[in-house]
């Protein structure tokens, strides 16, 4: 695994020939099903040489389309036992390598940041939600088939579903994979902190698991960049009830359609508005929670400013 990053397929990513990036990509993404056993190191070493891939990528139309099939293209296709670690090493990955470009080559790992923002929202929100309907489908056609059975078949298929069902209600629950990606996300590029004096002393190495890689927290300037586009990245996952609209053929009032955790989705955001010891950060988090859609999706209230403090700062001009 060490020579992962010399391995022509990952050079081949960066090739501005289609069909030469398609088939590498192809390479890529069956290596990773294949190998269900990659640790979180291999797949840190992986996106070493994936980072250094697209950092020679030239052309805008080329690195846009590397930044897509990266993400929305690989992500999906890998096998959830992998999904978590990989997403892990990414985001270990940017947060290190973050300080180290140039601003030449800024934007296109701005893109690829958002697609990555993007397509885990899809898989874990968008595809959490898709499971879920396809499931209750499942179970409907399952008591219609079991309207035709006598006594005897019908306990036979209820003592043989009951299990699965009971491991949905009472197991990890319909969204624990996007609450343990959100966990990676807190611990990671929108932690509260930065930087923590009482553990830069501290060993980097975890005698103890050999595949521990510490999670930087990035710079500031990654999370801001996280912060301004995470609920532009929600809102392309949503499906939203009606299609009113206003005057200026705006939509307005859309309610969130399905089963959706808000809560749980903007806690990175309330964690930074109330936690973090930078009022920069603080005012840039409060700013996206007051986001005018959240209030249209019935997210959040409106806050209505006391006209009193209005008027403080205002000079009413001389008395008579």
């Amino acid at each position: 695994m060490a020579d992962i990053q010399k391995t022509p397929f990952v050079r081949d990513l960066a090739s501005s020939d289609r069909k030469v990036r398609d088939k590498a990509l192809e390479s890529l993404t069956q290596f990773l099903r294949s190998r269900n056993d990659l640790s979180l190191v291999d797949l840190v070493k992986l996106w070493k040489g994936l980072f250094f891939c697209f950092y020679h990528s030239d052309r805008p139309l080329t690195q846009q389309a590397l930044a897509r099939a990266l993400s929305y293209s690989l992500v999906p296709s890998l096998p959830h036992a992998t999904v978590h670690r990989f997403l892990r090493a990414f985001w270990i990955t940017i947060g290190r390598d973050f300080h180290s470009l140039d601003r030449l080559r800024l934007d296109k790992y701005l893109f690829l940041i958002r697609c990555y923002v993007g397509v885990a929202f899809e898989v874990f929100v968008k595809g959490s939600n898709k499971r879920a309907a396809e499931d209750g489908k499942k179970r409907k056609r399952q008591d219609s088939g079991k309207q035709g059975r006598g006594k005897k078949q019908k306990k036979q298929v209820e003592s043989e579903t009951a299990p699965a069902e009971n491991e949905t209600e009472e197991g990890d629950g319909k969204w624990a994979d996007l609450e343990a990606y959100i966990s990676i996300i807190e611990e990671g590029p929108l932690c509260p902190v930065n930087f923590d004096p009482d553990n830069s002393s501290k060993p980097v190495v975890d005698e103890k698991d050999p595949n521990f890689v510490p999670m930087p927290h990035g710079p500031d300037g990654l999370r801001y960049h996280l912060i301004d586009l995470w609920v532009d990245e929600l809102e392309k996952v949503f499906e939203f009830e009606g299609d009113e609209t206003d005057s200026e053929d705006e939509p307005k009032n859309r309610k969130i359609k399905g089963d959706v955790p808000m809560e749980l989705l903007l806690r990175p955001l309330e964690k930074l508005r109330t936690e973090s010891p930078y009022k920069p950060v603080r005012t840039r988090a409060a700013q996206a929670l007051d986001d005018d859609r959240l209030v249209e999706w019935g997210v959040r209230s409106r806050k209505i400013e006391e006209d009193d403090e209005d008027s403080e700062g205002e000079w009413g001009g001389f008395a008579d």
